[in-house]
């Protein structure tokens, strides 16, 4: 895989907070995560659980019900990576079986007790991502004496977890949590920051797609934030993000090869 990367979302969700709806049958699924594949996409990350604000807890039967057959389907189909985008180990475990190789979880393995021991067991890559409290909560938790240090502090706090029940550091990817318990301009901060997550040593992963601290700046609505999520993108691509987790894969694939070219072309 050549980095950055772009991560297709694919949420099989009804409520999510983007494009929930769209894809709760598994064949349209299917078929947009087919043509994400077709766009460029690096990684697909199939989800059957919103994790937006305010967002309550998916039966792990009702998730697995959701992710399983468009995984199972994609991984015969694609060459690209599938990833699975969940907090449960029991719904990890059984996307690993169905084909999926990298974990993607919001709660960087501190929701389930379980986690770091499956992905230790599966020895896959997988995405710790920084959040407090749960989706329902994490609005009300965004007070922080020192942003940056205790994003990174809480962060390896899972991280450590995994790497004692035996994942190896050289398979953990990091994502500083862009929304999550973090207010707009927080946010900001945390993307104009992004090389204090990379001194960390291991793939920074950026999800800046569509979310609500784009909204102050550009005054629109979800699904008119295609520029400003550009902007974003490109921003963290140049400031080293390894992977940007996007909605519109081929617009943001063309924004990362701009980018990437640019970069390639600095006379040292």
């Amino acid at each position: 895989m050549r980095f950055p990367a772009v991560m297709g979302i694919l949420n099989v969700t009804p409520d999510s907070f983007s494009d929930g709806g769209r894809y709760t049958e598994p064949d349209t699924a299917v078929r947009h995560g087919l043509d994400m594949a077709r766009s460029g996409a690096d990684i697909i990350d199939v989800g059957g659980e919103s994790t937006r604000p305010g967002a309550a807890d998916v039966p792990l039967q009702e998730q697995k019900n959701r992710v399983l057959p468009v995984i199972k389907a994609l991984k015969a189909r694609v060459d690209c990576p599938i990833s699975v985008d969940t907090r449960s180990a029991d719904v990890a475990a059984a996307a690993i079986e169905a084909g999926a190789s990298i974990v993607n979880d919001v709660s960087g393995f501190l929701f389930d007790a379980q986690m770091p021991r499956v992905l230790a067991k599966y020895q896959v890559t997988a995405i710790a991502m920084h959040m407090r409290g749960t989706p329902a909560d994490m609005r009300q938790r965004t007070e922080y004496r020192s942003l940056l240090w205790e994003i990174a502090t809480e962060l390896m706090d899972g991280v450590k977890k995994a790497m004692d029940a035996g994942l190896p550091f050289e398979k953990v990817w990091l994502d500083p949590g862009i929304g999550f318990a973090k207010d707009a301009r927080q946010s900001l901060v945390v993307l104009a920051n992004l090389p204090f997550f990379k001194a960390l040593g291991r793939p920074v992963v950026v999800g800046p797609s569509r979310k609500s601290f784009l909204q102050p700046i550009i005054d629109k609505g979800v699904e008119e934030r295609a520029w400003g999520t550009a902007a974003a993108v490109a921003w963290a691509v140049s400031a080293g993000a390894d992977c940007v987790r996007v909605h519109d894969v081929p617009a943001m694939q063309d924004v990362v090869k701009t980018v990437r070219a640019i970069m390639e072309a600095r006379i040292a």
